[in-house]
């Protein structure tokens, strides 16, 4: 099994204290910061860009995990790195043009995913596995924080880490949607080692705590 990494996502953290939030995060051994970018017209929801990146790029050196929730990404991937992503990752209903995106963000020097909606398939990706750092699966459908995890995700999640092993494929295997105590570890031995975790962690009573709980329910029943 690979390591277990936590990506807590901001959608849920306090923004009028938003540098206190990422040095929680660090404080925590959380290892990438989740951000979702939302346009309202992919997701029925409108989140943030540019500015809030290169915000809370200035604020840690941890990885941003920059999720596009948007239609026509391409058009953000040059101001998104610029600002600090260390990775975009596009969902590939809204990439018609997939191979060519995830091509483009490797020559921005950033890590290149793709993300699928729970009703969408793996046959989405079998034509990029050889351009693609990171799978995201979605656990629910995107748009807001706080739901419920679609408890069939876990056999795609099975089903994903066999392709990507298949195909000898180093690809992060990344799940978001629904993380918690419960869920995480299921999610783990389904073969997931990325866990973006928002409501999670940030609702908390103990949130720098909650980061290392989260990964426990994975490293205790290694």
């Amino acid at each position: 099994m690979n390591a277990v990494r936590i990506a807590p996502s901001i959608l849920s953290a306090d923004f009028a204290r938003l540098a206190d939030e990422i040095a929680m995060l660090e404080a925590g051994g959380a290892d990438w910061v989740h951000i979702d970018v939302m346009d309202g017209r992919f997701v029925p929801n409108i989140t943030y860009g540019y500015k809030v990146i290169e915000t809370v790029r200035r604020l840690t050196e941890m990885p941003l995990d920059v999720h596009l929730m948007v239609v026509e990404p391409e058009r953000y991937f040059e101001d998104f790195i610029d600002a600090g992503a260390t990775g975009l990752t596009v969902h590939a209903e809204a990439a018609p043009h997939l191979q060519r995106q995830l091509a483009h963000v490797r020559e921005l020097g950033a890590a290149a995913g793709v993300a699928l909606n729970p009703s969408t398939s793996l046959t989405a990706i079998e034509n990029v596995l050889d351009v693609m750092d990171l799978l995201l699966v979605m656990t629910v459908n995107p748009g807001f924080g706080g739901q419920q995890f679609i408890p069939h995700s876990l056999e795609k999640l099975s089903r994903a880490r066999r392709m990507l092993d298949a195909a000898g494929s180093r690809a992060v295997l990344e799940v978001d949607g629904g993380i918690n105590r419960e869920t995480i570890y299921q999610c783990w031995r389904a073969g997931a080692d990325c866990f973006v975790a928002g409501n999670a962690v940030f609702s908390a009573e103990d949130p720098r705590a909650e980061i290392g709980a989260l990964r426990a329910q994975c490293a205790e029943r290694a």
